[in-house]
């Protein structure tokens, strides 16, 4: 039986950071861009979800939703290719029992003690960057910038502390690892004289340029850092791991309780509350990034960012089978759960 074909829906994605978790997004996103009733009008990203919203949106431009897979695909090899070189690598223990933490690697827990205690300024007095030749070999700018999906990446201001949200004319290689700049482990990114952070202290992702910019009003977000949490984190590395997760998505809640709030007491006839008002919202997740600590966003291998590739391929399959035919309708993220 062939397929029924759907009556195109807009949507705008919001894609969270959180280092190699963001494969978990590229596997969303090869999901969503083989269902051509979905026109992706805009993305924003911050960190590596900035990645894969500036390298989809160029693979778009170059060769439509093929393409952007492709590029994807390509991206996220260079990044294992990279990683093989690095010192930050498994123990044998953990490898034997298929543990993808790096929490027991020597190298790791020196490497995390030495960010503490001296600054990337002394570390690493070269500025190097892992990602910055491969950014440089994945993107066109020139491409990106007439690209028919909007990008918005956002980076924090060091000077203000105040986010700051680049556009598609504006992304280049040295934006996008100005969001993903953890300040403890590189130094501050400078654009135009101006010195960033990574964006996640400000937006993670940033909602507004959609509900503002994009004429799609279906959101959906992709969440790679955990909200809720069971238990009570007692040692060092689950204190940190959790510290992590909220400061990183504080931003983002604050945002959907701003929508929740205008939804209840917005004006049809304002135009910005009605806007913020009227954004549908959903979001895909997965259990499996509750089971996945902080160093594990260190791990680049190629099998486990296969791993989380599938996985998001299979929470978006989940999430179609589940709201696909609330898309362009009624949200399906709880927003009044924010409220509380």
């Amino acid at each position: 039986m062939p397929p029924i074909k759907r009556e195109p829906v807009a949507i705008d994605l919001a894609l969270q950071g959180g280092g190699s978790h963001g494969a978990l997004t590229w596997g969303v996103l090869d999901r969503l861009l083989e269902e051509d009733w979905l026109e992706i009008k805009a993305l924003s990203g911050t960190s590596a979800g900035a990645m894969n919203a500036a390298v989809l949106s160029d693979g778009f431009a170059q060769g439509g939703a093929p393409g952007a897979r492709s590029a994807l695909e390509n991206f996220w090899r260079q990044v294992a290719e990279a990683a093989l070189w690095s010192p930050l690598q498994r123990t044998p223990l953990d490898r034997l029992l298929g543990r993808w933490t790096l929490d027991h690697s020597p190298f790791f827990i020196g490497f995390e003690l030495a960010a503490r205690m001296i600054s990337p300024y002394d570390m690493n007095p070269a500025a190097y960057h892992p990602l910055r030749d491969i950014l440089e070999r994945t993107l066109d700018p020139g491409r990106l910038a007439t690209s028919p999906i909007q990008v918005f990446v956002t980076a924090t201001q060091v000077r203000t502390g105040r986010g700051k949200v680049f556009r598609n004319a504006d992304i280049c290689p040295e934006v996008l690892l100005a969001s993903a700049c953890l300040p403890t482990l590189f130094q501050a990114i400078e654009i135009e004289g101006e010195a960033y952070w990574d964006g996640g202290y400000a937006g993670n992702p940033t909602l507004t340029p959609l509900i503002r910019e994009s004429d799609a009003h279906d959101t959906i977000l992709v969440q790679i850092n955990p909200v809720e949490r069971p238990g009570i984190p007692r040692n060092a590395s689950e204190i940190h791991n959790r510290l992590n997760e909220i400061a990183f998505n504080a931003p983002l809640l604050k945002e959907l309780r701003m929508i929740a709030l205008l939804r209840q007491v917005a004006n049809p006839g304002e135009c910005e509350g009605a806007r913020w008002a009227r954004m549908r919202m959903h979001r895909i997740t997965s259990p499996l990034m509750v089971e996945l600590g902080y160093s594990s966003k260190l791990n680049a291998e190629w099998a486990f960012l296969c791993l989380l590739r599938d996985e998001g391929r299979r929470s978006a399959a989940a999430f179609l089978a589940q709201h696909g035919g609330d898309l362009g309708r009624r949200s399906t993220l709880d927003l009044d759960s924010f409220l509380d």
